[in-house]
């Protein structure tokens, strides 16, 4: 920077702000600031040119003054001349009025833009970065509009100066955050990445934001940044302080940098080239490797940037989910964090456990600390530690720690926090049936949960209840037997006489033959509840007591007169005077074996699925609700060394997964629901119901989106104002992996955040999809991932569906999409020569072999674009074999566990005609027809 001289002083600005402080009342500063203003503004005005010096200090009083909060609507024109200035000091000056006081609707902007265009293009690079730092603080739309074309050619140029680049690429991503459409992608992406080997340490950390921003949205673009990150990541993480002087930080080289990098390969999958992943460990075994040293100071800057690589590190190593070695150790680091004394620690461990605990390879090692978890649950003192700790017991839950973790929520349920309750009685509600092998612990699970927090448990945690109560028989009477020993307690949760009415209802006759609980006793209980009662649970009553009625005769005379009363009869509520009335009339008039006709034992739930399902089937084929929750059950009887299943249902198929159950609350319907009931609906028919909604039709443009996924296995897969989903994937043979990434792009979180896969009959059979389950809160700006382990069994026609359902600011989001999943994702390319190709052309030369399409081409006839297609559709491109140099000829094999399938593909162009002709022979007709379908729509 250029050294100021003496007369830059700018003593008369001194001079004003000594006066303002001076001031003994706000009245007082407003008169000597009006002072002012008039002056400056008679300077302005006056015949007298003013001087470049002058012009500086009066546009720096205007700045000062706007500053103090007071309105400046002068002045502009005078800080834009500033800007021609060949002073540094001046310009400086005019940049930064023009930074703070003028916005992007300014009629001055098209004068601003032409003076910053005169300085990016003096090469001065003092003033080349004052020109940089004004776009980037302006940062309007108009501005990409005029700099986006001009800031990347700055950047990768051969002959700009470090500061300046440094300068550049944090503008370009100021620019690209405010307006991506504006930043156009083009030769100089490629030459951005190998900023990445740059002697200047700020230029590199520079242009890794950029660079992760950017592979963000196109990760393609920029893929070859993950070998030359992991060069660079090397190199600072094997290297001494002393080596990096300048960008040590106590003792820890480049933590910035570090972290950085760190970031940017959480944007791919685990590296494919062996030396490049076999580095990549070795780095990341380092950094594990450094946080066991002794810290070199004792200071706590050294310790946050240390925790500050070592935590990004093992994101990275949980992103991967590869490596079960790094896995355990990570999770073995983190457990020695969460007895640390600074509370940010034992936060950041907890999240990352949870985290964690997910993976198979380190599931068992997150289990090893559960007393010390369950410690911090009790001893905590700050509530978001403690809300981690619940989260982390939650990941941590199998068959064999079921019933601990259960009982150690449910004894801080008693003194949580109000804000957390509600979600600790779902999640305790979730483990309950998850892992109930003996179903009398989970209704006494239920009804304990109801005791402590009846406030907090929801209307979809006790109907699931007595949906499992109802399909099994084996725990009928000791529901019925346990309901009534609970509510003779004097207080009463309303959601316990809710569950007991019902139950009762149905099963009371279970426990009728103990004098203790005679058809008599059972009625007075719960009509010593009824005064107390909401009108929906009063409604309920009124249902159990005419069920009474067909279970026990001789209490028949009873019921009718609380019937027949007039509180009954004449009660406000039209709901109830209608039950009452109804209720009394057929207990009157009807035989008995109407009434045992009318009033039978509700059946177990039978395997049928809503009406509005059976909709969406009809339209789109048929299809059923991936059963995500027996996957996980089978992962952790592997863990717990048991085959046994934990079915809650009497048949699995119709038993949703918990989660979807209750932490969606608007996830997949149930098998057997029905409408959910309100305060004025029939009770008595609906009180199974459940508030989950029906699958979505396709998103619009769902089907082009998935077109676009068929080449390439890395990209956006939906966006709208709300709600952006990204996908990354991989593949070898007939297994493959995806990490889907949902991103809240609002400011407001998203609520019971539920997404499904979605299978049709046929395509269960062919593909086996194990998809982890997602955090059902996304906070605004925040993005979670949830990762699907995929294996092809068979050859398959269809694609999944993935339906995304959750709450957004008090409104239900439900859509649907296609999960690019097809067929040609298990191709193996095979490599041959021209002799060995034709000879297998003619070996398939059956005519349910082959399928043709003859085309017109829907995009430019670009060669390479074509080449790119074929290998990203997954052949091999063969180089001449065809003895037309412009057709294209590939082939591959298509791996499934039952069996492998060769493929040969001919691609001829017609250029003149604007069409192409594909031929596609493979042993198996309905495979060539797939694979036909989606090559043709590529072109």
């Amino acid at each position: 920077m250029p050294a100021v001289s003496k007369g830059d002083g700018m003593r008369g600005l001194a001079v004003f702000i000594s006066d303002i402080r001076n001031c003994k009342s706000k009245e007082a500063e407003i008169k000597r600031i009006n002072k002012e203003l008039a002056n400056i503004r008679s300077k302005f005005k006056g015949d007298k040119a003013l001087d470049g010096y002058s012009k500086k200090k009066y546009v720096c009083k205007l700045l000062f003054i706007f500053l103090l909060g007071h309105d400046i609507d002068f002045g502009h024109m005078e800080a834009v001349n500033l800007l021609s200035s060949n002073r540094y000091t001046e310009k400086q000056i005019g940049y930064l009025f023009i930074s703070v006081l003028v916005n992007s609707n300014s009629e001055l902007i098209r004068l601003i833009n032409n003076a910053i265009k005169n300085d990016l293009a003096s090469r001065n690079p003092t003033f080349m970065g004052l020109a940089l730092h004004c776009i980037a603080n302006v940062g309007s739309r108009e501005m990409a509009e005029a700099f986006a074309g001009e800031i990347p050619k700055i950047l990768v140029a051969g002959d700009t100066m470090d500061s300046v680049k440094q300068s550049a690429a944090l503008c370009l991503l100021r620019l690209y955050r405010t307006s991506p459409d504006l930043v156009p992608m083009g030769d100089w992406t490629s030459r951005v990445v190998h900023l990445l080997n740059d002697q200047h340490l700020g230029v590199v950390t520079a242009a890794t934001s950029l660079i992760t921003t950017l592979a963000q949205k196109n990760p393609e673009e920029f893929k070859t940044s993950v070998s030359l990150a992991v060069s660079r990541l090397s190199r600072i993480v094997t290297s001494a302080s002393t080596d990096l002087q300048d960008y040590t930080y106590y003792f820890v080289p480049a933590p910035w940098l570090s972290v950085k990098l760190l970031r940017l390969l959480q944007c791919y999958p685990p590296p494919e080239d062996p030396a490049v992943r076999g580095r990549l460990t070795e780095c990341l075994e380092t950094i594990l490797n450094k946080a066991q040293e002794p810290p070199k100071s004792k200071k706590v800057q050294h310790s946050n940037a240390k925790n500050a690589v070592l935590f990004e590190a093992i994101s990275l190593i949980i992103h991967h989910d590869s490596e079960p070695n790094l896995l355990v150790r990570a999770c073995n680091q983190l457990g020695q964090f969460l007895q640390h004394r600074e509370t940010n620690l034992r936060y950041l461990a907890l999240e990352s456990m949870c985290t964690l605990a997910s993976s198979e390879f380190s599931h068992e090692a997150v289990k090893t600390h559960i007393e010390t978890v369950i410690n911090a649950l009790k001893t905590e003192r700050d509530v978001s530690v403690r809300q981690r700790a619940v989260d982390l017991l939650y990941a941590m839950c199998d068959r064999s720690n079921a019933q601990q973790i259960v009982a150690e929520m449910l004894n801080y349920l008693e003194t949580a926090d109000y804000s957390i309750r509600e979600e600790i009685v779902l999640k305790v509600a979730i483990l309950a049936e998850k892992y109930a092998v003996d179903y009398t612990w989970y209704v006494d699970t239920i009804l304990n949960l109801i005791r402590i927090a009846g406030d907090y448990v929801s209307e979809e945690v006790w109907y699931r209840v007595i949906q499992i109560v109802i399909n099994r028989d084996d725990v009928q009477g000791y529901a019925a037997k346990t309901v009534f020993e609970a509510l003779q307690a004097p207080a009463c949760h309303e959601n316990l006489v809710k569950v007991g009415g019902y139950i009762l209802g149905e099963f009371g006759n279970l426990i009728a033959g103990d004098p203790r609980s005679s058809p008599l006793i059972q009625f007075n209980l719960l009509h010593s509840k009824f005064h107390l009662c909401s009108v929906p649970t009063r409604a309920l009553l009124l249902s159990t007591y005419i069920k009474f009625v067909n279970l026990f005769p001789e209490i028949k005379t009873t019921i009718q007169d609380v019937l027949r009363s007039d509180s009954q009869l004449k009660n406000a509520d039209v709901e109830l005077q209608q039950r009452a009335v109804e209720y009394l009339r057929l207990s009157t008039i009807a035989s008995t074996d109407i009434l045992a006709t009318v009033l039978e034992e509700m059946p177990p739930f039978p395997e049928r699925e809503s009406s509005i399902l059976a909709k969406l089937k009809k339209k789109k084929g048929p299809g059923t609700v991936t059963d995500l929750e027996e996957i996980k059950k089978e992962r952790s009887s592997d863990m717990n060394g048991s085959a046994e299943p934990a079915s809650v249902n009497a048949s699995a198929v119709s038993t949703p997964s918990p989660s979807a159950d209750l932490l969606g609350l608007g996830a997949a319907p149930l098998a057997n629901s029905a409408p959910p009931p309100s305060s004025s609906g029939s009770l008595l028919v609906d009180v199974f119901s459940d508030s989950a909604s029906a699958v979505a039709p396709l998103a619009p443009g769902s089907d082009d989106n998935f077109a676009r996924f068929v080449c390439k296995n890395n990209g956006v897969l939906f966006e709208n104002q709300l709600l952006q989903i990204g996908l990354k994937s991989e593949f070898r043979q007939n297994l493959g992996r995806m990490f889907i990434f949902y991103g809240n792009k609002t400011s407001t979180q998203f609520l019971n955040f539920t997404p499904t896969v979605i299978c049709s009959d046929d395509l269960q059979s062919s593909l086996n999809l194990q998809t982890k389950p997602v955090d059902p809160t996304v906070d605004g700006g925040a993005q979670v991932q949830q990762v699907v382990n995929i294996e092809c069994v068979s050859d398959f026609m269809e694609a999944p569906i993935l339906n995304i359902q959750f709450r957004y600011g008090g409104t239900f989001q439900n859509l649907s999409v296609k999960l690019p999943i097809t067929l040609n994702k298990f191709f193996q390319p095979t490599e041959m020569s021209s002799q060995d190709f034709f000879q297998r052309w003619k070996q398939l030369s059956n005519p349910k072999q082959e399928v043709q399409n003859i085309f017109k081409a829907k995009h430019p006839m670009d060669a390479e674009i074509t080449k790119a297609k074929i290998i990203g559709f997954g052949s091999a491109l063969l180089e001449e074999v065809d003895p037309n140099p412009a057709n294209f000829v590939g082939a591959g094999i298509i791996h499934t566990k039952t069996t492998q399938i060769g493929c040969l593909l001919r691609l001829e162009p017609n250029l003149q005609a604007q069409m192409y002709r594909l031929t596609l022979r493979t042993s198996k007709e309905a495979v060539s027809q797939r694979l036909c379908e989606l090559l043709s729509e590529q072109f």
